[in-house]
């Protein structure tokens, strides 16, 4: 089995840009189902969460992070009595998604400026590696 490619900054940034786009994704999703109502609170949306594990390159000593699951939050859908509601359940209650759009707002702002960052830095060691092969 051949060795493995020793990690280098263009791999690097490839794992942080996917970590953040998959950030930006469940923000996404999660803004998207703000609001959203059930007739039981088992079936209620619940916000998704990206899991992140750091992996380090032993031959580069470089360090990336790597998404390693999304899951379900497990905070308690918000429970409202709406007996008009056809969703509503034999007592009148829906739940609704616990979706806070002002911290999905955060991290969907957050995940876009180290997605940018990574992209700036790329593009920074590209021309350095350009300039220094035109140096000769």
């Amino acid at each position: 089995m051949p060795a493995p490619n020793p990690m280098t900054l263009f791999s690097l940034a490839q794992h942080g840009m996917s970590a953040q786009l998959v950030r930006m994704n469940a923000a996404a999703s999660n803004l998207a189902n703000a609001g959203s109502i059930s007739g039981s609170e088992e079936g209620t949306y619940r916000p998704l969460r990206p899991v992140f594990a750091t992996e380090l390159d032993q031959a580069s000593g470089l360090a990336s992070v790597n998404v390693t699951s999304v899951i379900r939050s497990d905070t308690a859908p918000v429970k409202e009595h709406m007996p008009d509601n056809p969703l509503a359940d034999a007592d009148g209650n829906v739940w609704s998604a616990p979706v806070d759009e002002n911290a999905e707002m955060i991290e969907m702002l957050d995940a876009s400026r180290q997605y940018q960052n990574l992209v700036e830095a790329m593009s920074t060691a590209k021309q350095l590696m350009l300039d220094t092969m035109r140096m000769k």
